[in-house]
């Protein structure tokens, strides 16, 4: 896609102002680092704060009284007993147990919903929801209503208390209507990063002034789609399209927590498989996998035994900043899924091992109050 076909978001200019690295992502024009390179970017979100662009992403509301059983009908989450003022993570499921997409789902209360969906998979997502829900709530996508900002790491709750001290309040996962710079905006207290944190839907004409006052906070700084990689990467989460897609299911991705047991049954797409899945096992499942040697083993690369048979294949990796080294994920055979369990990856003709390990490669922040 040429620049000109790319989109842009409602920060554009103040990303070009900030001097960052402009990279096509998803169809739009994307920050992929500042000045400050991605490995300080990636420590000043561990230490302080750091803000991100992420308005790429799909915003979409639904509204009707049928609005939370309807939706529940494509995913494998309890979506009718969602606390109003709670988000929840969820996936959408083809018939053959798939994964359409991943989402955050949010009870808005007074029959409303909002979702937040990858920003490659929000025009497909948006007509699959029209396609099975239109004619059972309202369907309204808000692409380019409203943009969408991440203020990560441990000082973002005394950045954005300085604006709402009501968002002190918050716990993981909670998701609330707040006065930000005397703009309305939906607040979550969630993130990609690992990291305690906030995700701020803001109208789109107000965007740039409630950046620009962030980023006067001595806490934050901008940071990049680079960092925000390798940020999540050691956080042990999925991206989309990469260690996840429309062929794996929730099952091998090692998301069974993300089926809630009340959904343990049917009622969504692919339930048979899935289920089945649940009870009898996978061929291989989704691994943390921590490379030995200190070679980056990047997505693509072939997974081997001792004997050099291909048992699986990368599709995350690079280096983690705050782990020190060099870490993956991948799918291997389930047979060599346990921990600690010794793999090989093939990187440039060489074997590089890597021991089978637990998620996240960095401890979690998120905080639960």
């Amino acid at each position: 896609m040429s620049t000109e076909q790319l989109l842009q978001t409602p920060l554009y200019s103040l990303h070009l102002e900030l001097g960052a690295r402009m990279v096509p992502f998803a169809g739009y024009d994307m920050p992929v680092q500042y000045p400050l390179g991605v490995l300080k970017e990636h420590l000043h979100t561990r230490e302080q704060a750091g803000l991100f662009d992420v308005s790429h992403m799909g915003q979409i509301r639904l509204r009707g009284a049928g609005a939370a059983s309807a939706l529940e009908t494509l995913v494998p989450v309890d979506i009718i007993d969602l606390p109003v003022g709670m988000q929840r993570y969820a996936l959408f499921t083809n018939e053959n147990g798939g994964i359409l997409d991943d989402l955050m789902v949010a009870n808005l209360g007074n029959d409303e919903l909002f979702l937040v969906v990858n920003a490659a998979c929000k025009d497909q997502d948006l007509a699959h929801l029209r396609t099975h829900l239109g004619d059972q709530c309202q369907v309204q996508p808000l692409f380019e209503e409203r943009a969408l900002l991440a203020l990560q790491g441990p000082a973002a709750v005394k950045v954005l208390e300085r604006l709402a001290p009501v968002v002190a309040k918050m716990t993981f996962m909670q998701f609330a209507s707040v006065q930000l710079l005397g703009v309305d905006c939906y607040v979550s207290r969630s993130g990609y990063t690992g990291e305690d944190g906030f995700e701020i839907s803001v109208p789109a004409a107000s965007a740039e002034a409630l950046a620009r006052r962030l980023l006067a906070e001595p806490e934050v700084a901008p940071i990049g789609l680079g960092a925000r990689d390798s940020l999540r990467l050691e956080a042990g989460l999925c991206l989309y399209g990469h260690d996840m897609n429309n062929e794996t299911t929730p099952i091998e991705a090692s998301l069974l927590w993300a089926i809630s047991k009340a959904r343990r049954a049917a009622g969504f797409p692919g339930a048979e498989r899935i289920l089945a899945q649940q009870r009898d096992g996978v061929v291989s499942k989704r691994v943390g996998l921590l490379p030995r040697e200190r070679v980056p083993v990047r997505e693509g690369a072939l997974i081997v035994n001792a004997r050099e048979e291909v048992i699986g294949r990368v599709t995350s990796g690079g280096f983690g900043p705050s782990l020190g080294g060099p870490l993956a994920m991948g799918y291997v055979e389930s047979g060599f899924a346990a921990l600690e369990t010794e793999v090989f990856a093939q990187v440039r003709g060489k074997l590089v091992p890597m021991l089978v390990v637990r998620t996240p490669f960095v401890a979690q922040r998120y905080y639960r109050g």
